[in-house]
């Protein structure tokens, strides 16, 4: 009984990892020439955990994970700064062939 709580935890663990896809610019180049999807994930998640939420969530084969930690920027308003949240991203790169379909639709 122990082996599935920890199981069912493990794949609700894997479900929080991923917050959203990551639109820009840089990460749609990158997803036409290289195959690779960009994602915003949790802080704390590891390399291994994006890769198997991925390969959970869109049933695709993850070939590498590339995570790069951006820094919050520094702001200001009249005469008060403030600094913006830090956050992650990952950089997915998907097996040849294979793609994300974020809408669901077949």
């Amino acid at each position: 009984m122990n082996a599935s709580v920890n199981d069912s935890r493990r794949k609700e663990r894997l479900m929080n990892v991923l917050i959203a896809p990551h639109m820009s610019e840089k990460s749609t180049i990158v997803a036409d020439a290289h195959n690779q999807i960009a994602f915003r994930v949790r802080r704390d998640a590891t390399k291994e955990e994006i890769r198997q939420a991925v390969e959970l969530l869109f049933e695709v084969e993850v070939h590498d994970v590339t995570v790069v930690n951006c820094r919050g920027k520094v702001k200001r308003h009249a005469f008060q700064y403030g600094q913006r949240s830090a956050w992650k991203k990952a950089y997915v790169k998907v097996a040849p062939g294979s793609q994300i379909d974020f809408l669901g639709v077949e």
